[in-house]
């Protein structure tokens, strides 16, 4: 099984959820995300909603964060890992629109 190093990038996230990088896990891979994070690129502060979704719902791992003018925060990084499954992808939203830049590192084993 290859393990594969990846980012996925979303620039200018806003209000409608995005799916980071367009990123859904594969049949028959496994993922891990070992860093993930929300960049405020407005000169006001924003807050975002970060969630993992299974295919059918949202699971949040932020909920209205508070990310301050020219600032980030960092979801998944350190020691924190999320372990990703066939279908599943992340999902980012913002406070405001075309505010929030996210860089999301995964392993992807096949």
């Amino acid at each position: 099984m290859p393990n594969t190093f990846k980012r996925k990038l979303s620039r200018n996230v806003g209000t409608s959820a995005a799916t980071v990088g367009s990123y859904t896990v594969g049949s028959s891979t496994q993922t891990t995300v070992i860093g993930l994070t929300c960049s405020n690129n407005t000169a006001t502060a924003i807050t975002v909603d970060v969630a993992l979704n299974d295919g059918a719902n949202d699971h949040f791992m932020v909920k209205t964060a508070t990310v301050p003018s020219g600032g980030s925060l960092v979801v998944v990084g350190g020691d924190q890992k999320v372990v990703m499954e066939t279908g599943d992808s992340v999902k980012i939203t913002s406070s405001t629109a075309s505010s929030c830049d996210v860089i999301m590192s995964l392993l992807e084993i096949t």
